[in-house]
């Protein structure tokens, strides 16, 4: 293999600009580091662009920490990791301040204080939204811009990281190519710590709320490194994305929408779940209900102010649908992947010098029911623990022997149609024995996963076992290439 055309050496190096990867490299910038930023797309044009919810944060004087804590390990069906429960509700209220130092402006009530809002799961108000669900785009462009700007941070657009670079043992960093031109001129990107934030993998699913770019290839990278997945069986899927077959498939309506009275119906008008219940339990709901023959099941917005989600509700009538006058079509679709690199409470994976931190990462926070807008409080909270953690790392030696490229991240699409027939919603040995033979090295590990887990626990649903097993409570599958999966307990 040819030498790189180039080489950056820096003190950390950050694969993936969306709000995880934006805050840590700002983070370790801050403290002084030097560090390079690769992203495949142009900034602000992540997944986390798109993020219609907003961060949980216990900033209301009636609310607490442990009382967040509390909602988050309900939400996890007995699969959180204690200490990152309690890091996350403890570490995101100043998260969210140090986003407003930075620019942020979150959307506030009459009186002038911070709107808060009520989702799923959660027993106080205390989501915090920024131009309602323009969330993602506000945050992420205001962490670009400050990412673009800043002296010790060089941004490397336009390219894709194609291996982690492992020396003896340890990450000193990753070998990228042009996004556009795979055979390009390659880039060498040194560093004491190399932090994954690209995402998650629930576009490798069928039906999905998420772009199609959210394949899990962070994941691909870590595993080719050495590196432990956990989790993989626990997806998310969220119980109101837009049925269209025209073009609108799978747009999320955030949950939001129906913290603010918004309300399900089946094909008989009625109501059926309660819509503020954990997302594992509304989608399951909708999915028996279609599966029974009472749909189709949409969401009534008729008689709520629509002036709260002006995005959610234009891209709703682009698609043909008047929220204001008639119920909108929804069923679930994949969409957040509670499984990933497996890290410890700072990011660090299995392999020294390589960290994760964001849905690519599996802290154990989540458990197996994320509950909702912990997601970007886990971003900035985790992003700041493993920016601190990268600079911990010593300077990588030399010489380094060129990594190997790993396959192509990029499923078949018979294997996202399998993955969405064997491991949706509802699963079965006979289906996951049967995926577990997908030549896609993501897609059989997924199954080995739930099969693994011989249960029903928050959005894992097997029907051969229908029921949670207590033994099985804080135990988590951990897999790394062809080793059999194990259940391992996290302290």
């Amino acid at each position: 293999m040819a030498p790189p055309a180039r080489t950056v050496r820096v003190d950390v190096a950050v694969v993936g600009a969306g709000a995880a990867g934006l805050y840590a490299a700002l983070w370790a910038a801050r403290q002084g580091a030097r560090v390079a930023l690769v992203s495949r797309s142009p900034l602000a044009e992540s997944a986390s662009y798109w993020a219609q919810g907003g961060i949980a944060a216990a900033l209301d004087p009636g609310d607490s920490p442990d009382r967040h804590l509390a909602d988050t390990l309900s939400a996890g069906r007995g699969l959180s990791r204690p200490s990152a429960a309690e890091a996350l509700c403890a570490e995101s209220p100043p998260r969210v301040l140090d986003l407003e130092g930075l620019g942020v402006s979150f959307d506030r009530a009459a009186d002038g204080s911070r709107a808060l809002g009520l989702e799923g799961g959660h027993s106080h108000r205390r989501v915090v939204h920024a131009g309602g669900s323009a969330t993602g785009r506000r945050i992420t462009r205001e962490l670009s811009a400050l990412c673009a700007t800043e002296a010790r941070v060089e941004v490397l657009e336009g390219l894709t990281a194609s291996a982690m670079w492992v020396s003896e043992g340890r990450c000193a960093g990753l070998l990228a190519h042009p996004t556009r031109r795979p055979d390009g001129p390659r880039v060498a990107v040194l560093s004491r710590g190399t932090v994954l934030a690209t995402g998650g993998a629930a576009a490798l699913w069928e039906r999905t709320t998420n772009p199609r770019g959210a394949i899990g290839a962070g994941l691909t990278l870590a595993l080719a490194a050495g590196a432990a997945l956990a989790d993989l069986e626990l997806v998310q899927f969220h119980p109101t994305a837009l049925v269209d077959p025209d073009g609108a498939d799978g747009f999320l309506v955030s949950e939001a929408v129906r913290g603010e009275g918004a309300v399900l119906r089946d094909g008989g008008g009625e109501r059926f779940v309660d819509e503020l219940a954990p997302r594992d339990h509304v989608a399951g709901a909708i999915h028996r209900r279609l599966e029974e023959g009472g749909g189709p099941v949409s969401l009534d917005m008729r008689g709520m102010d629509l002036g709260h989600f002006p995005n959610i509700v234009a891209t709703l009538r682009r698609a043909g649908f008047e929220p204001a006058r008639a119920p909108v079509p929804v069923a679930p679709a994949a969409h957040y992947t509670m499984g990933g690199v497996a890290t410890d409470g700072d990011g660090r994976s299995s392999v020294p010098g390589l960290l994760a931190v964001g849905e690519c990462a599996c802290t154990g926070v989540h458990g197996a029911n994320r509950l909702a807008s912990n997601s970007l409080a886990e971003c900035f909270v985790f992003g700041r623990r493993s920016a601190e953690a990268a600079l911990e790392e010593p300077v990588p030696g030399h010489p380094l022997e060129l990594p190997e490229v790993p396959p192509s991240p990029v499923p078949p699409r018979a294997t996202r149609s399998a993955l969405w027939r064997l491991a949706g919603l509802e699963r079965h040995e006979d289906g996951l024995a049967e995926l577990a033979g997908d030549p896609f090295a993501l897609a059989w590990m997924i199954a080995r996963a739930a099969l693994a887990r011989k249960e029903s626990r928050g959005a894992h649903r097997r029907t051969d076992h229908p029921a949670t097993d207590p033994a099985l409570d804080h135990l988590h599958a951990v897999a790394d290439g062809e080793a059999a999966t194990r259940l391992e307990r996290w302290e």
